[in-house]
């Protein structure tokens, strides 16, 4: 997931501090629906939470998204593995990345070029780290939400329906993006900001998922694209 504008990339040795953190605190494991990836995830959502408010020396700072394979997510990572034309050969920037599960499925795809954008420093150290696992490359940049995706050929977009804001900058990017003849593709479970009315369903998976996240065991998850 992403989050409104803020933060930077981490460079040099705070870099290397927040993957030493992310390390310490996470375990590498299959993600349920796409077990080809790996990624370094945590087992309990609060603990991590008030740890990473420590780390990063303020209170009240998002929740530690980079530390789950959220429903969307996984729901796109299954997609462009069962279907790498949609990558293959192509660039692809990866919208609210997170742990980089979607980044790193496109890649696993095929994709020529990978640029996963999130504002959170964590999220961005989490990424490189849990490319590295799966051994493919993958570039970082904070956020993209105001730009065109230029240069782009695909789009992803999971789980970032979830605040108001957020979700019309997102669907701002989404509809320049397809303007310039982008593939545009959003994962979600159906969240309150989820712009329904102009997105039409590809494919959907029944996912398992962190109770203590989600309220519930599993989720239905759907790809879709914007509406011609």
């Amino acid at each position: 997931m992403a989050m409104p504008p803020a933060s930077a990339s981490p460079s040099g040795a705070r870099h290397a501090s927040l993957e030493n953190f992310i390390a310490a605190r996470t375990r590498a494991a299959a993600v349920p629906l796409v077990p080809q990836v790996r990624l370094y995830l945590g087992d309990d959502a609060i603990s991590i939470w008030e740890q990473t408010e420590t780390q990063a020396g303020r209170p009240g700072r998002q929740p530690p998204f980079w530390a789950f394979p959220w429903p969307g997510g996984q729901a796109l990572a299954r997609y462009l593995l069962d279907h790498r034309e949609v990558a293959a050969g192509r660039s692809v920037l990866d919208l609210g990345s997170g742990s980089g599960l979607t980044a790193i499925a496109a890649a696993l795809a095929g994709a020529r070029r990978v640029l996963a954008s999130d504002v959170d420093e964590f999220a961005i150290a989490a990424t490189d780290l849990n490319a590295a696992l799966n051994d493919v490359r993958i570039e970082t940049t904070g956020d993209v939400l105001d730009g065109d995706a230029a240069g782009f050929d695909v789009v992803l977009a999971g789980d970032i329906w979830y605040q108001r804001q957020l979700a019309a900058r997102a669907l701002g990017l989404l509809r320049r993006a397809a303007a310039h003849g982008a593939v545009v593709l959003a994962g979600d479970i159906g969240r309150a900001f989820l712009p329904r009315n102009e997105l039409r369903e590809l494919a959907a998976y029944e996912i398992p998922v962190v109770a203590g996240l989600e309220s519930a065991p599993t989720k239905r998850a759907a790809v879709l694209t914007l509406r011609s």
